[in-house]
């Protein structure tokens, strides 16, 4: 098994994920981690025990195409993720709109750092 991590730009999101899927790839999560004033997204995709990983920057307050309409089950990963991190996908086949989970909290991981606002 192999194992690769690219940096990847937001606005490169859907066209990669059209091109894995175009070659084969399956995708295996996404899931997110906050930083200093911004989350930092991971997409694995695997083909034949091939794992590629993407990291994408996305900076607070800014929105990501949505890999929905190529990998359905991603609703999954994008609803938590926004409810968790703040982050809005454009173009998502089944948003939520931030009811995903009942938190007391509104995006509690999205990091300290972050004012409402801002």
């Amino acid at each position: 098994m192999t194992q690769k991590y690219l940096k990847l730009d937001a606005s490169d999101v859907l066209g990669t994920a059209e091109k894995l899927h175009e070659e084969g790839y399956r995708m295996v999560q996404i899931c997110g981690v906050t930083k200093n004033g911004y989350s930092e997204l991971l997409y694995s995709f695997d083909k034949d025990h091939d794992l590629v990983n993407y990291k994408v920057d996305v900076p607070f307050g800014t929105s990501v195409m949505s890999i929905t309409p190529v990998y359905w089950a991603a609703f999954v990963y994008e609803n938590e993720i926004h409810d968790l991190f703040g982050i809005d996908f454009m173009d998502s086949k089944l948003d939520y709109k931030g009811n995903f989970f009942r938190m007391s909290a509104v995006t509690p991981w999205k990091g300290k750092d972050h004012e409402e606002g801002a």
